[in-house]
This record gives C-alpha cells, structure tokens and sequence, in this order.
C-alpha cells in the first residue's frame, strides 16, 4: 500500500463509475480524501472503489438513479448522514444530448434538464443541512464551456448548463454565510464515454480532447485550496480550444 497523507476529509462523487467520476475519485484518493461514490452501476463503482482503497482511503459505494428525481435528496442526505467528515459534494453525473433545438421533443428536453441541473439542485438541497450544521463545505459543480456559448446542435444541453451557472452562483451566495464555498469547473470537450452515448451524434477528434485526467487533476485543484479561499470558476480547455 502507497503511504499517503490523510486529509479527513470525505467527497461525495457522483457519477463515479467512469469518465471523469472515476478520475476524480482515484486523484482525491491519492490525495488523501475518503470517498462515497455515487453512480447507477454498482459492479463499476465496486471497481472504482477498489482502486480507491489500494492507495490507502476509505471508499464506500452507494447504486443510485439520480433521474429518480423524488429520491435523490433524502439519498444524500442518508449518505451524509453515515459519512465521516463528508465536507465535499462533486456533481459530475449528467448526459450529452444533440439535435436542433427547436425539433427536440419535450420528453427529451425534460430528460436533460432533469439529470444535468434538477438532480444537482436535490443532490445540493440533500447534503445542504448537514454542511449548515458543520459550518463548513465545498460543492463543486461540473459544468461545461457550453455554459458559456452556445454550439449548433447543442442548445438543450447548452441550456442545462447555463442553468446550472445560476444555480451555482445561487447557492453560492446564499451560503456563504454558513461558512460553504460554492466552485464550478467548466471543461472543453473530454474524452469520456460520455461520446459514446446514444443521445450524442457528434464526430469530433477525440484524441485533440482534454482527457478526464486533465479534469480531475483541475478539480482537485480546487478541492485543496485553502479553507479561506475559494476557486469560484474554473475553465479548462484542449490546448487546441473548442472543437
């Protein structure tokens, strides 16, 4: 087992099981960070936890369905609940969706809105009381240069993350006071298999992408900035830029 400084801190991940989750939990565990991993798959997030646990932390996995939406908050609230320390909330989990926006059916409109920015406010409502009790948190959430323009094709999931900009900076401003910073990290494209998905019809050069690597590495940047500090927004982009 690798010898690694213990920070006593716990991250709440969701979507672990892959992509930049995944990336994102083995960088915080390295760094020291126990870790309740949140994702859909539980034979993927057993893996995630796995590799977790080799370097040292504490990594506890929890199958949940955030597009059950009337679920989510008292989920996380339970996990926050028997969690040591949970101090960090990451909201990573959300879907890619193209076709023009006007022709997007409403059922896939309301798909999109509901996992990408609904599931992050009820994941935000759930873990909200017990970092008020703590007086201390940080919420991290991924976002996308898509909260910042707008690509053909992509209006619906530009909307989401637009939305998801205000809600951050909402929450942001709300809590301050009770002692919770509030960071959004917005990627260029990432290599994930977020583009493998069926919602995306995209052609893109996926080697040219950042890699959910660069991506945790940023976030976990932002994790460990100091207690007085806050890293509000952060952008990373493929050295190319947007493709």
């Amino acid at each position: 087992m690798n010898s690694i400084a213990k920070t006593n801190r716990t991250a709440l991940i969701t979507g672990a099981s892959s992509g930049i989750g995944k990336a994102t939990a083995l960088a915080l565990a390295k760094a020291g960070i126990n870790l309740a991993l949140v994702g859909r798959s539980q034979e993927k997030l057993t893996a995630v936890a796995q590799a977790a646990t080799a370097v040292g932390v504490i990594a506890n996995t929890y199958a949940i369905d955030l597009s059950q939406l009337d679920r989510v908050s008292a989920q996380i609230a339970e996990i926050a609940a028997v969690s040591d320390n949970l101090d960090i909330l990451i909201n990573n989990a959300g879907m890619a969706y193209t076709g023009t926006t006007g022709d997007t059916p409403l059922a896939d409109w309301q798909r999109v809105i509901d996992l990408n920015l609904t599931s992050v406010f009820q994941c935000i409502q759930g873990i909200l009381p017990h970092m008020r009790q703590r007086k201390s948190g940080l919420i991290v959430n991924i976002s996308s240069i898509a909260s910042k323009q707008v690509f053909p094709n992509w209006g619906i999931y530009s909307v989401s993350k637009f939305g998801l900009t205000a809600l951050t900076q909402a929450i942001a401003t709300e809590e301050r006071s009770n002692g919770i910073r509030v960071t959004t990290i917005c990627p260029g494209s990432v290599n994930t298999p977020l583009w493998d998905t069926s919602t995306v019809q995209a052609d893109f050069d996926r080697q040219a992408m950042l890699t959910a690597e660069m991506v945790a590495e940023s976030i976990l940047y932002a994790v460990l900035a100091p207690s007085g500090a806050v890293i509000e927004e952060l952008t990373i982009m493929p050295s190319g830029g947007a493709l």
